[in-house]
């Protein structure tokens, strides 16, 4: 019953809210429903929840020939959505030369529900770990993604629903990549699953050392971004993370050392701040920099 409802609250927000939430048009974009295979470009797209909540995506699809592609599913920051996510991350122009799709999805009210964090989604109690399961699936049954090369990166709030989706759906991702986000659930992955995470020291709204609140009416304090990384290399059965592997434009990035087939990076950001980096400011351009991550993995 306490599911019904929540569904119930979900529609009447979005029914009063629908013009705040729809995607914007555009001449470059085409229909939310092609027909066949959708060619390169980028397409305005929906899955169905509940046989009645249409929950909007964009997905990019970079030119060349039809094949399941790998897959990166990339969730924007509270108070975002996917067309900002899309320009502010360089993810297109990446996916193009690199040939993987990359699917932008709506959260609830600009929000996703992390857990610990962020009201709108969080306090309707939205399963947004439903909707990308919806949302994987229905690209892997179309023949588009390829389901053992999907991968899941997010900035602030979207990093925190990766990490929950990893968390509860280890066995359906080959990577992760988090950019200014923090894991705000209780954590037990089926498998263990490779990470790369990228935090600036001086990101005041995700704390680098821990602290602050997780949500405005949830005191929990965020850990410190090396307890969370120590946390997921113990999962994944590694060693401390003592070996540089770039050490460029104010970002020294770490790895295990050795060679192994589930791996855990991260990237610190000196003064860098609550932002994705694009290159042109404190810290190397994250996008390329996940992407070299993802390519070298693959679900087995």
């Amino acid at each position: 019953m306490k599911n019904v409802l929540r569904v119930l609250l979900v529609c009447v927000l979005l029914a009063a809210l629908a013009p705040l939430t729809a995607p914007a048009a555009s001449a470059a974009r085409t229909g939310a429903a092609p027909a066949g295979r959708p060619g390169a470009g980028t397409h305005e797209r929906a899955v169905t929840m509940y046989g009645l909540w249409k929950r909007d995506y964009l997905l990019r699809v970079p030119p060349g020939r039809a094949r399941p592609r790998p897959l990166v599913v990339a969730l924007h920051g509270g108070l975002n959505d996917a067309k900002y996510m899309e320009q502010s991350t360089g993810f297109d122009a990446v996916a193009d030369a690199k040939g993987f799709l990359v699917a932008y999805p709506n959260g609830f009210m600009g929000t996703w529900n992390a857990g610990g964090c962020c009201w709108f989604a969080r306090m309707a109690g939205v399963d947004d770990v439903a909707f990308l399961d919806r949302l994987i699936g229905t690209l892997v049954k179309e023949g588009l993604a390829d389901p053992r090369r999907v991968y899941l990166t997010g900035f602030s709030n979207g990093g925190g629903m990766a990490y929950r989706y990893a968390c509860e759906r280890a066995g359906k991702v080959a990577a992760i990549g988090v950019v200014s986000g923090s894991l705000a659930v209780p954590c037990e992955p089926e498998r263990p699953v490779s990470l790369i995470a990228v935090h600036g020291t001086a990101d005041f709204s995700v704390p680098f050392g821990g602290g602050g609140n997780q949500d405005w009416n949830n005191e929990t304090p965020f850990p410190p971004v090396s307890a969370i990384m120590d946390f997921w290399r113990t999962l994944d059965g590694l060693p401390p993370l003592d070996r540089i592997i770039l050490d460029a434009a104010s970002t020294v990035c770490r790895t295990s050392a050795g060679a192994a087939r589930v791996q855990v990076e991260f990237c610190t950001v000196f003064d860098g701040g609550h932002t994705w980096p694009d290159g042109r400011g404190k810290g190397v351009a994250a996008s390329p920099l996940l992407w070299d991550f993802f390519a070298r993995h693959v679900r087995r």
